[in-house]
């Protein structure tokens, strides 16, 4: 650790310049359009799952188009969700930055972008196209032991389509989200999944499960096509310079690159890990485990949500120096996707059964699927906490060292260190963690193995970035995030325990899934407000008083 890097941890320095936090009423309402949004693209992908089961089932053919669609599954967090976010919203934000402090200069924004999209766009295509010719040795390195491997060489040649649009996509809504412009990107899994629906019900007959790589491909297209117009316009609104003396101030750093691409491919490697050992499992396994995991990430959405809308504040406070409100909004930031996810958590870990049985149980997929299926949720539910603070923790783990730098500040500072690659030493822990995990179960419980390894994985990793950020600068109270992660842990046992009860006393799906949702949200909200959990008891407060406002706040004010 470097002196500047100890002093860091020691006191949080006054910012570069003066930064102004966005408005509390900005912040709601993007994260009111962002979650309208994304909860719709849920609901799609959602939709679209439901489809994937009753047209096909869980057998060998899902099995195939599955590890297919790990190209997309790779390709979205390492060039939508995660490492273009991580490197390029920290780009944009000091580039804005720079444009406030001069604005009568050459745009910094106008310059990132000629420096890197077209490179950018090369390399996607160039990735594309080495995918797409080496997927029988990818089928083969993934699922060795697959039982249709010629159908999943197909449908990963499809796929591998989705690589340059995906990439376009993620840049586009990294420039648009660090502008605080969230409604386009919060769309674009809305247009997704609405071509694969489009094209599963108007397909599936004539093209089976290869419908399903067909719409993935379809809709990547859209994903980018919808952020263009938008990113165009953020761009012309900065052509507003009256001098093009003197330089923007940005000088790229590449090999910043590599440990953001590094943290999301390992990362990633969870999901190679099951694909490779559930490939010698029984047929259907590998499916089992994916109707799983998607419908336990949907208790992550909101959670993911806060992280989302608030990366660009947090990126914006680091780009001025202002490590002390980068270190708060990051307190509340795990607070809040702690508070969500838990409340989600023991909802599906509580109604597993009756939740999988009211979405997924006809057609192709049988009561067999269902009992599998919420199995291995429950196992997988232990892991969601710490899916959730390793979004909200490595943003601003990557922010302090963008993949751009000013101009009059010193190179030497900017190399690559041992630091920088820190989180890929924490998720490459985690794997082995996973694999250990997972070769020990997997010989007795099968899915439930794997599962089981993913969840102890990711919470090793977990631990070891909340360490990260403390080496990185940004000095977290541990012992307060602590203290209120406890006290969202009770609540969340206490819910589980009322919400398990019910959902075995009731047989009908849609009413136990009902039932047991809303004793999960009382008794979590309940306990948490008992131990005053500051997390649930300020938006309970909020709500309250928007609900039923004091009789001073009813009445006009005078002149």
């Amino acid at each position: 650790m470097s002196t500047d890097q100890q002093l860091a941890v020691a006191e949080l320095p006054a910012p570069r310049t003066e930064s102004t936090p966005p408005r509390r009423d900005f912040l709601a309402k993007a994260f009111g359009v962002t979650a309208l949004l994304t909860a719709a693209g849920s609901a799609f992908g959602l939709l679209r799952d439901l489809l994937l089961a009753r047209y096909f089932g869980a057998n060998q053919g899902t099995d195939a188009f599955l590890v297919a669609w790990t190209v997309p599954e790779t390709a979205a967090p390492l060039l939508i969700e995660d490492a273009m976010a991580f490197l390029m919203v920290p780009a944009f934000s000091l580039a804005l930055v720079l444009r406030e402090e001069n604005p009568h200069g050459p745009d910094p924004v106008r310059q990132l972008v000629r420096a890197t999209l077209p490179w950018l766009l090369l390399s996607l295509c160039s990735l594309s196209a080495v995918v797409a010719v080496g997927a029988p040795h990818l089928v083969g390195f993934l699922a060795p032991g697959l039982a249709d491997p010629d159908l999943a060489v197909t449908c990963t040649r499809i796929t591998a389509l989705t690589i340059l649009p995906f990439g376009a996509a993620g840049y586009l809504g990294s420039a648009l989200r660090a502008h605080h412009s969230f409604t386009a990107p919060a769309g674009i899994y809305v247009a997704y999944n609405l071509a694969i629906l489009g094209v599963l019900l108007t397909g599936h007959r004539v093209w089976g499960v290869r419908s399903a790589a067909i719409g993935v491909a379809t809709g990547s297209v859209l994903m980018a096509a919808v952020l263009v117009g938008p990113f165009l316009k953020k761009l012309r609104a900065g052509k507003r310079r009256k001098s093009r003396r003197g330089t923007a101030g940005l000088v790229l750093i590449p090999l910043a690159i590599l440990p953001v691409a590094g943290f999301t491919l390992t990362r990633q490697a969870q999901v190679f890990i099951e694909r490779h050992l559930g490939s010698a499992l029984p047929p259907g396994t590998i499916s089992h485990l994916n109707y799983a995991a998607k419908v336990s990430q949907l208790a992550m959405t909101a959670a993911i949500l806060i992280c989302t809308v608030t990366f660009p504040v947090v990126a914006r406070a680091l780009a001025a120096g202002d490590l002390r409100a980068a270190r708060d909004r990051v307190e509340k930031d795990i607070g809040q996707a702690t508070a969500l996810v838990l409340m989600g958590t023991a909802f599906m870990m509580a109604c597993a059964p009756s939740v999988v049985a009211l979405l997924f149980e006809r057609g192709a997929f049988t009561a067999h699927d269902t009992a599998a299926t919420a199995a291995v949720i429950r196992v997988y539910s232990f892991g969601l906490p710490a899916q959730a603070l390793i979004g909200v923790m490595v943003r601003p783990y990557f922010s302090v060292r963008p993949v751009v730098r000013r101009a009059d500040e010193d190179p030497a500072s900017f190399r690559v260190t041992r630091l920088d690659w820190y989180p890929v030493g924490a998720m490459a822990l985690g794997l082995l963690v996973t694999v250990g995990v997972g070769l020990a179960a997997t010989p007795q419980y099968g899915g439930l193995g794997l599962a089981a390894g993913n969840a102890a994985g990711i919470t090793t990793t977990a631990a070891l970035l909340m360490r990260g950020l403390l080496l990185r600068g940004i000095a977290i109270r541990v012992p307060k995030v602590i203290t209120g992660q406890a006290r969202l842990l009770a609540a969340a046992l206490g819910a589980v325990t009322v919400g398990w009860l019910i959902d075995g006393l009731v047989a009908d799906p849609l009413l136990a899934t009902l039932l047991g949702g809303l004793a999960v949200l009382g008794v979590f909200t309940a306990l948490a407000l008992a131990l005053r959990a500051p997390e649930v008891r300020g938006p309970f407060l909020a709500v309250t008083k928007a609900l039923h406002p004091s009789p001073a706040e009813g009445k006009p004010h005078g002149r």
